[in-house]
């Protein structure tokens, strides 16, 4: 993963949780805005998120970020 995508992750994870709390769910649509702006990121994102991980559509941020953590 590159360190980009990395401290994108653990960005929006913390900026989430303390927003709506250990118990809030996301998607790696998460990490991006409405519009597809750096599409080589974004199927960076999708591809460690369905492939590499096999993740859900919805995970706990909270999961996601000691995911991230543990790389």
């Amino acid at each position: 993963m590159s360190p980009v995508l990395k401290a994108k992750i653990m960005e929006v994870c913390h900026k989430k949780i303390e927003q709506k709390g250990t118990n809030v769910g996301i998607s790696f649509y998460a990490f991006f805005k409405n519009k597809n702006d750096n599409p080589e990121l974004l199927m960076e994102a999708a591809t460690w998120w369905i492939k590499t991980q096999e993740l859900d559509h919805f995970e706990k941020a909270v999961k996601i970020k000691e995911l991230v953590k543990s790389l």
